[in-house]
């Protein structure tokens, strides 16, 4: 890349312009040469005016970096500055009383800062640090979701626990999260809901229903796929006629919810009404949710199953401080990559105790908690 050429990057919040330079980048004690980086001489908005940061460090892979450039992870390796192609993350919780943020080391993992063993999933496509996973469970039971398989992206910009809405509306009607009131959600149920349970009961396969009952424009090809499409170069998804959004994705995340319940024996008439409570429980288009402190000690744990393995996020870790005093928001929330053919996409922010090795994912998940964002370009 030629230095000076014009550079810019939008993220989920927050956007920078400028240019291209290459400089010896200094790194705790390494000296990385001939390193390509983007001198930012505008960043509009507030986002960086107000946060506690100097820069932003990319530590995606080349395919998704802007103008291809090489990133400084990759130059580390290549310069053979480091023994060991691994680097980790550790984000303190109590930065605020002990006043050490964290630490990030290239080469290795530092003991101090885990427990047990790590495990190991491999990276499914190169771009952003994706991989697959598997079922989410509410309170030791299945949310039915991501039972076949989920892929996954770990994010250390990325806030919160971003995730498929079917799922995140579970989650929200579990712990008593706030929600907003969807009417084509309740429409689906009330208009649609015993003809989905008869097709559903009849053995007709899932992804198909939604079509059968004249709400979505696909049969069966959209939503189902683990892989995670470009949100920057894909087409939109054209329509022939059809209702598609919102009516087709309430329809399809009824389904999901349809499915479980029956999976779980209960009656027709429960499912219906269960199916309308969660309605009242989707997940806030703002990000956070809000639950009754009080109620900390009742909220079940979510687990997520990576490399065959359940990891829980407890209750306990869902708790925000703002300004020092604990408010209890919930750490998940709902995207949606509009006019894209998939949500079945989970964003994880990074771990508390994590490590990302070159070409697999290592990672102890206990989470942290920031503020949503989903990312248009890789970073």
């Amino acid at each position: 890349i030629s230095p000076g050429k014009p550079a810019a990057i939008q993220y989920g919040t927050g956007s920078i312009a400028g240019y291209f330079s290459e400089d010896s980048v200094t790194v705790g004690d390494l000296v990385v040469k001939d390193q390509e980086f983007i001198e930012a001489t505008k960043e509009p908005g507030v986002t960086f005016l107000v946060a506690k940061f100097d820069g932003i460090l990319g530590l995606g892979f080349k395919e998704i970096s802007v103008g291809k450039a090489v990133p400084v992870w990759y130059n580390m390796v290549e310069q053979g500055l480091i023994s060991d192609p691994v680097f980790s993350f550790w984000l303190n919780r109590h930065a605020d009383d002990e006043g050490e943020g964290g630490e990030i080391i290239f080469g290795g993992m530092d003991p101090k800062h885990y427990v047990g063993e790590h495990t190991y999933v491999p990276v499914t496509q190169k771009g952003y640090w994706q991989f697959d996973m598997g079922d989410v469970l509410v309170g030791g039971k299945s949310t039915g979701f991501c039972a076949g398989g989920c892929a996954a992206i770990a994010d250390s910009g990325t806030s919160l626990l971003a995730g498929p809405t079917a799922i995140i509306t579970e989650i929200n009607e579990k712990i008593g999260a706030a929600g907003v009131v969807s009417q084509e959600c309740k429409t689906i149920v009330s208009q649609y809901g015993q003809q989905i349970l008869d097709l559903l009961l009849a053995e007709t396969q899932p992804k198909k229903v939604c079509s059968q009952v004249g709400l979505c424009t696909f049969d069966g090809t959209r939503g189902v796929s683990a892989g995670i499409r470009s949100v920057v170069d894909d087409e939109p998804v054209k329509s022939n006629g059809l209702r598609t959004d919102p009516m087709c994705s309430a329809c399809e995340m009824a389904v999901v919810w349809m499915q479980n319940q029956l999976a779980q024996n209960k009656t027709q008439d429960l499912i219906l009404d269960y199916v309308n409570q969660l309605c009242n429980r989707l997940p806030s288009p703002m990000g956070e949710s809000a639950v009754d402190c009080a109620s900390l000690g009742s909220m079940p744990d979510i687990e997520f199953t990576i490399g065959g393995k359940k990891f829980a996020l407890k209750p306990e870790e869902v708790r925000l401080l703002v300004h020092g005093f604990p408010l209890l928001f919930v750490s998940f929330c709902a995207i949606r990559f509009p006019n894209k053919p998939t949500d079945h996409l989970f964003f994880f922010f990074l771990a508390h105790r994590i490590s990302l090795p070159a070409e697999l994912l290592a990672s102890w998940l206990i989470f942290v908690l920031f503020d949503c964002a989903v990312y248009p370009e890789g970073r």
